[in-house]
């Protein structure tokens, strides 16, 4: 396994750091190392998600979020630097908030939580460390990744209802195609319900993941983001326990039965964004690779 820009990440399973809102969040933040990077795990929240406010606008008039699309495949090596970069101007006040979308070459990730075991098969692709919260996931084509640095003392200072608003932009998103994204508070990521198929061995509805989340927190300005399955090859999955979940499956627009293609989920998501976290100036293409 490849290590990249390793640096500390706070562990929200221990009992001592599961409030996250509020001042014991920024308690935790001063009493970790430099308050560098914080991992995020939906998993650990006692406050049901459903009852936080979606929408997580600037409080100032800040200028648009700056929107840029990556043509072709983006190195991952790469999109780490630019974000540790973009991070730093973002947090300098010398660039503006940014939302990234790219498509990777097929990788493994693996966040703060992940187990050794999860990855199931390790010569596969390349598999990265990142300082993300989480556990495995996979990235490739046919997936949209949209790197989201955003500067939360803009906004609020509170990591759960930043993750519920990112969830509301997924679950907004979805919507513009007639699919029905839903949370689960025992697990992370957005998934689908597949009335079509056997119920579990517990007698619970099929369901599959259809977007996964992943945050890194830099005093405040976050990075990393999310990730919509349009049209990737699912069996690339097979290699992993995607984000450490056992028995569901992983979908996508495509394998739902939908003609959607890239841009398309790339109209939604702009639509959607502009009504959880505000103005966006209009995307275009960018070279950055």
């Amino acid at each position: 396994m490849r290590a990249k820009h390793a640096q500390a990440a706070f562990d929200w399973k221990s009992p001592e750091k599961r409030s996250i809102s509020g001042a014991p969040i920024l308690n935790i933040v001063k009493s970790s190392a430099q308050a560098t990077t914080t991992g995020y795990e939906i998993r650990t929240m006692k406050t049901n998600r459903d009852d936080l406010a979606p929408a997580f606008l600037a409080r100032d008039l800040s200028p648009p979020v700056e929107w840029l699309i990556a043509d072709g495949l983006t190195d991952y090596d790469a999109a780490l630097a630019f974000m540790e970069s973009r991070v730093a101007a973002i947090r300098d006040g010398t660039a503006r908030e940014l939302v990234w979308l790219v498509e990777h070459p097929p990788l493994y990730t693996a966040g703060t939580s992940a187990k050794a075991g999860d990855l199931l098969v390790s010569d596969r692709f390349p598999v990265y460390a990142t300082g993300r919260g989480g556990e495995y996931t996979y990235h490739g084509p046919g997936q949209r990744v949209a790197y989201v640095m955003l500067d939360l003392k803009r906004r609020r200072e509170d990591i759960r209802a930043f993750v519920t608003a990112l969830e509301q932009w997924i679950i907004a998103t979805l919507a513009a195609f007639n699919v029905r994204g839903e949370r689960r508070e025992d697990r992370v990521g957005v998934w689908v319900m597949r009335p079509e198929r056997p119920a579990l061995p517990d007698g619970s509805p099929a369901e599959d993941k259809i977007a996964a989340i992943g945050i890194r927190l830099r005093k405040w300005v976050s990075f990393h983001g999310i990730s919509i399955n349009v049209e990737p090859e699912l069996a690339h999955f097979d290699g992993i326990v995607p984000c450490g979940v056992r028995g569901h499956g992983v979908t996508s627009l495509v394998d739902l039965g939908l003609p959607v293609d890239m841009h398309d989920l790339d109209r939604a998501l702009y639509d959607a964004f502009e009504d959880v976290f505000g103005s966006a100036q209009r995307p275009f293409e960018n070279s950055a690779r």
